[in-house]
């Protein structure tokens, strides 16, 4: 698939050169699970180049929460951190979004058209030495994934994405409709007070003749700050309750997700018609009900099918 030449451009000036020697396996290891804690979040997202005639400029984007990152899977070359959010004044516990990360990844998802994520190989050049990061919605729908090696000049540990596809953020897709989807480099930094989350997004008008229209580049930062004034009890006795629960979702998904061709979902983009059943189901779980297999069963044979070869 054609990728904007903007957006190349941006991948060159933006994120530098690759490091000389790529670290050891271990020492990336180690980096990754450095993002588990728990932390205070800013969200802060600013269109910056405009480059469609006539646009206007969006307002910026600012949110911020409390946010625990637990790891439920660590292995020398496979770690999965699942973020939750907690809100500090009644303690309601939201699962967030999760990302999973795979040492020299033979294949990834790739968000191709209008909620359809096509599996596809890396290219070895791609992946010798790198990690791909995949992130995943609330109901551990895929999102997007990316592959790229750590670096560690003047030891500062970071993460830098090649560019991918992935479709318009939960924050824009009910309030826009001139673009459909954003071309991303993503850069992960650890910093001595927790982590950051880097977005050189360019938001694109794709057509179905396969032509694209570039409306504006967009950076967005996520801070995250390491914090011991939040009780995140609630997080954590969640999860202890719904994670085998979550856990079978995971299944589900990985049977569509873990080889060609992917993945298409019959549901509106906000996802709402999957994610309701699913949080209802882990609220009764949590509350001591036993895991429904079949209700899981249901809630995916009526709304997840495999994607059209391509």
């Amino acid at each position: 698939m054609k990728l904007p030449h903007a957006s190349l451009l941006l991948l060159v000036t933006a994120c530098g050169a690759a490091s000389a020697a790529p670290a050891s396996t271990a020492r990336d290891h180690d980096s990754i699970l450095a993002m588990q804690g728990e932390y205070t979040v800013d969200f802060a997202f600013d269109e910056t180049v405009l480059l469609k005639p006539g646009y206007e400029r969006a307002a910026a984007m600012r949110s911020g929460g409390n946010e625990v990152v637990i790891v439920i899977e660590d292995t020398p070359q496979r770690i999965v951190l699942q973020h939750l959010l907690v809100d500090e004044k009644s303690g309601h516990v939201t699962k967030h979004w999760r990302q999973d990360w795979v040492y020299e990844a033979p294949n990834r998802f790739e968000f191709s058209v209008e909620q359809t994520w096509q599996v596809r190989s890396i290219p070895a050049a791609v992946n010798q030495g790198a990690w791909t990061q995949c992130v995943y919605e609330v109901s551990d729908a895929p999102r997007y994934c990316g592959t790229g090696k750590w670096s560690y000049d003047n030891n500062v540990p970071t993460w830098t994405s090649d560019l991918s596809w992935r479709p318009l953020p939960r924050r824009e897709y009910t309030k826009r409709s001139d673009y459909n989807a954003l071309s991303v480099v993503n850069r992960h930094t650890l910093t001595p007070n927790g982590w950051t989350h880097e977005q050189f997004n360019t938001k694109v008008q794709r057509n179905a003749d396969g032509s694209q229209v570039e409306i504006a580049r967009e950076f967005g930062f996520n801070d995250y700050l390491k914090t011991t004034e939040v009780d995140f009890a609630p997080a954590y006795s969640y999860w202890k309750g719904t994670s085998g629960f979550w856990a079978q979702v995971r299944q589900r998904w990985e049977g569509f997700l873990g080889k060609a061709p992917g993945v298409h979902l019959k549901t509106k983009l906000d996802g709402m018609a999957m994610i309701i059943p699913l949080f209802e189901q882990a609220e009764a779980i949590k509350e001591g009900a036993a895991v429904d297999t079949a209700k899981i069963d249901a809630v995916f044979t009526q709304y997840v099918e495999p994607a059209e070869i391509r």
